[in-house]
């Protein structure tokens, strides 16, 4: 393919774990990647434009789909097409079944694929990666977006990596998935890391109450402090709510006893940067 002395293959593996997704994304993602990633080779599951109702397939298509990739030593990386719903229907279905390959790969998406990310760092499988998914080349500008993602997987590139990281142990996660591991088994040992949170399409009384959660959620004791990323599309709050954000946080966070570190680039926005879990 062109890579030039000393620059090998990195293959990806893509695949759709949540909701049916619009294959409008594929090809352009195709022909950004062969121009200015020219030794990515990306792969794409058919199991990507599969539908089953709300769903990119079945829970099992997405199961096999997602087990296919994972336990093939000949993929560096799975990357997900998109979020919405699903991937915590696929958990008992793969978490048990991963082989050895799967321990030696980066896997990379936000929103509802946290369920995924979230599971597999709470076993140590893999690399967990927050960051921009393939359906992002949709956004406004969304090459520079998808480039975080690729620039980390192949070339390591820390231009893409969230500003804010500073050497500390960090997971980033959204807020209604986070809140919907707690109390559950996949939910990892997130003990001394920055815990980095972003929501979408909640009203403010909705956010205020899963802060509530985390920061009364016992397996979350001994987090080194919180982070706050994009909330966007916020849905009206009536009556006014009369809070802001940055004021909700330092609330929960001194309940929770931990410190309140600011905002974060990560979220359903075009700025959406990388946070691998754990140490970039």
């Amino acid at each position: 393919m062109g890579q030039g002395p000393g620059r090998r293959t990195i293959r990806i593996g893509v695949l759709a774990a949540s909701s049916r997704a619009s294959a409008e994304a594929i090809p352009k993602m195709i022909a950004y990647a062969a121009t200015a990633f020219p030794e990515v080779e990306l792969v794409f599951h058919p199991q990507c434009t599969a539908t089953d109702g709300h769903f990119a397939g079945s829970d099992f298509a997405r199961a096999a789909a997602f087990l296919e990739y994972a336990n093939d030593p000949a993929f560096d990386a799975i990357w997900f097409l998109r979020g919405g719903y699903g991937a915590n229907r696929i958990l008992a279905m793969v978490m048990p079944h991963l082989t050895r390959a799967a321990h030696h790969k980066a896997y990379v998406g936000y929103s509802d694929v946290g369920f995924l990310l979230g599971a597999l760092y709470a076993r140590r499988i893999g690399r967990p990666v927050h960051g921009p998914m393939v359906s992002d080349i949709n956004r406004q500008d969304g090459e520079a977006t998808v480039a975080r993602t690729l620039g980390w997987l192949a070339r390591r590139d820390r231009a893409g990596l969230e500003p804010g990281l500073n050497g500390h142990p960090s997971a980033a996660f959204n807020l209604t998935i986070l809140t919907s591991l707690i109390g559950t088994p996949w939910l990892p040992d997130l003990t001394d890391h920055v815990l980095i949170v972003e929501e979408v399409s909640e009203p403010m009384y909705n956010v205020d109450r899963m802060l509530f959660k985390l920061a009364n959620a016992t397996q979350l004791k001994g987090i080194a402090g919180l982070r706050l990323g994009a909330v966007t599309a916020q849905k009206p709050n009536d009556p006014p709510w009369g809070e802001t954000l940055d004021y909700m946080m330092v609330r929960w966070s001194r309940d929770m006893d931990v410190p309140y570190l600011g905002r974060a680039e990560i979220g359903h926005t075009q700025t959406n940067h990388v946070v691998p879990f754990g140490i970039a």
